[in-house]
């Protein structure tokens, strides 16, 4: 069953936009340069839409996107992959325990300052979102198989059930759930550690860079934009990737 999600509201949207408009209104109004400390939301939005109308904006969106999505994607594949080996041997559970205790202990920080020692800028975003999104994926799907019920599986080894027909009928419907709460972690999680890869790896042409420049010339209008950017992207495909694995569900599972 698909667990409900509690919808953002839209008075709660409003009231802290109007929050966010009186902070900038009052530093305006205290401070000569106050409206470089805090945009409004007008300003940010009027930028978004100078910014949306440029060819630059979607190279960086679209540069920023395929590697943070393909660092979640490949995380996910590798997840799964040896989740199903720890689920099967003992020895590689033990194995994989200490590096996914490390990665979900160690700050993100340390490990893009880390990796920029080995691999080119433009390849930071890429591996740092592998490596945050990996060990929630893992111990979710590895959850899912341990819970799958051992009755249904002995059944299926009497029967001499065939496998597809055993992944369609028992494995799946019980380790989709887990996969899908955990995609809807790691997604959001992904564009958080791969933007800040980005910023502190100076990637060019990416959504980091931008925010980063936006910081250096005190273009807050820009910084808000470029953010607003990214909150977006995330909710966009975190939607389109649930709604995926929903409909795989209802596909295989039925």
């Amino acid at each position: 069953m698909k667990p409900k999600k509690k919808s953002v509201r839209l008075w709660a949207v409003v009231f802290w936009l109007l929050v966010w408009q009186g902070a900038s209104m009052a530093l305006a109004a205290l401070y000569p340069h106050g409206a470089l400390l805090l945009a409004s939301p007008l300003s940010a939005l009027v930028r978004l839409g100078e910014l949306a109308v440029t060819a630059a904006f979607w190279r960086t969106v679209l540069t920023s996107a395929a590697r943070i999505l393909g660092g979640f994607l490949l995380a996910c594949a590798l997840a799964v992959v040896l989740a199903a080996l720890a689920a099967r041997y003992r020895r590689a559970e033990e194995l994989l325990a200490p590096l996914v205790s490390a990665v979900k202990a160690v700050p993100v920080a340390s490990f893009i300052i880390l990796a920029l020692v080995w691999l080119e800028s433009r390849r930071l975003p890429l591996f740092i979102t592998t490596l945050m999104a990996f060990p929630v994926v893992y111990r979710n799907v590895l959850e899912g198989i341990r819970g799958t019920s051992r009755e249904l599986l002995e059944m299926a080894r009497v029967f001499r059930v065939p496998f597809s027909r055993r992944l369609h009928g028992v494995d799946l419907p019980q380790v989709l759930p887990y996969f899908r709460a955990a995609a809807d972690t790691a997604l959001g999680l992904s564009w958080k550690a791969g933007t800040a890869a980005e910023v502190i790896g100076l990637c060019s042409g990416t959504i980091g860079e931008r925010l980063y420049t936006a910081k250096v010339y005190f273009q807050t209008a820009d910084l808000f934009a470029w953010t607003a950017v990214i909150v977006l992207l995330s909710v966009l495909f975190e939607g389109l990737f649930l709604r995926g694995v929903d409909a795989l569900t209802e596909r295989w599972c039925a």
